[in-house]
């Protein structure tokens, strides 16, 4: 058997000190996640961000930096994750536009908000990443090359 990690990509979305997240459905339980999702077929780590950010959310977003890479073993499976988490700014919301399956809403939460409810975090990089954005730093969105 062949190990392979599967590549996911997230997205921070910060507007004055408020946190778009994901509300999904997940083993019956509703989950907090920043967008996030899994990488396509001929498309860039960029591309995918702004895709998932869109899809599950409703927002366009532009992309400002590359927060950090992250390795997560999923408890449940065991399957392994590699995670390219980058930061954006809300551009656009599109209000009518209908969300991914499973996803419930598309909440805007603080840090503190977000960090008094880990049992419904989808894992605990939701809350690492937006400490690791805060912390800073913010690395240039050149270091992702296509």
């Amino acid at each position: 058997m062949t190990w392979q990690p599967h590549i996911t990509v997230a997205t921070i979305v910060e507007d004055n000190g408020r946190f778009l997240f994901v509300e999904e459905l997940k083993n019956d339980k509703l989950v907090l996640n920043q967008p996030a999702g899994h990488l396509e077929p001929d498309e860039t780590l960029r591309e995918a961000a702004i895709r998932e950010t869109l899809e599950e959310t409703g927002w366009d977003v532009e992309l400002t930096g590359v927060v950090g890479i992250y390795l997560y073993t999923a408890p449940s499976n065991g399957v392994t994750y590699q995670r390219v988490c980058f930061a954006a700014k809300p551009i656009k919301h599109h209000p009518g536009r209908e969300l991914d399956t499973g996803i419930v809403g598309a909440p805007w939460l603080t840090r503190d908000e977000l960090a008094h409810q880990p049992d419904r975090w989808r894992s605990h990089l939701v809350l690492d990443c937006v400490d690791d954005y805060l912390a800073g730093p913010l690395h240039s969105l050149d270091v992702v090359r296509n």
